[in-house]
């Protein structure tokens, strides 16, 4: 009998705990830490802080004719903790968001507008690749290579959902050629020669 009652007051004792905190909306006048933003005084949080109205066009007019418009913590702060976050994702015709991959985060696309080729690599390089349509949604797992490519006539729009209000973003190309890493040592790592190195490295603004 005694064990019951334990086992019940131990459940009644973590949900009261677990409820005691409805929201931590972020300060961001504070550092973030690994995990997240410490909470605003709960005096200074206002119905504001729960509504974002940024996710406009962005601008496409760059190097891969795509433009990603966040709600992450850094700009909504009500998503502080909560483990959500959206964004926009505007694609330009023949835009392109090169292999990339969200350290913190799985992601679901729903196309808008337009035709989309989008897909991922597993950790087994087992490619999974689809064409999506308006209406189509996708998902990405944490970690986990992807990419999406306009594949139609005209621009595509797809709003993005992720499961982290801070999904962090690594674009491969970019870790390759958009540093400093020395051109010998990609050369011996990617197995392509010195000339397209360096015309990758001049394309992307890396140098070594």
């Amino acid at each position: 009998m005694i064990l019951p009652i334990f086992l019940m007051f131990s459940f009644l004792l973590s949900s009261s705990s677990c409820n005691a905190l409805d929201f931590c909306v972020a300060d961001l006048k504070t550092p973030r830490g690994l995990a997240g933003y410490s909470c605003k005084k709960l005096e200074l949080v206002t119905v504001d802080d729960f509504v974002f109205s940024g996710l406009h066009a962005g601008n496409t007019s760059n190097l891969i004719k795509a433009a990603v418009t966040p709600a992450f913590t850094a700009q909504f702060p009500g998503v502080n903790g909560l483990g959500i976050s959206i964004a926009r994702l505007d694609l330009a015709v023949g835009g392109v968001l090169p292999m990339h991959t969200h350290p913190d985060s799985s992601e679901i696309i729903v196309v808008i507008q337009g035709i989309i080729d989008a897909g991922f690599v597993s950790s087994a390089n087992k490619v999974y690749f689809k064409t999506l349509k308006t209406g189509d949604i996708m998902v990405f797992p944490q970690g986990l290579l992807h990419f999406q490519i306009n594949a139609g006539t005209t621009p595509a729009l797809a709003y993005v959902s992720f499961s982290s209000p801070s999904p962090g973003v690594q674009i491969l190309d970019f870790a390759l050629f958009g540093n400093d890493l020395p051109s010998n040592i990609i050369e011996e790592t990617t197995f392509l020669d010195d000339a397209q190195v360096k015309k990758l490295k001049g394309v992307l603004g890396g140098t070594g």
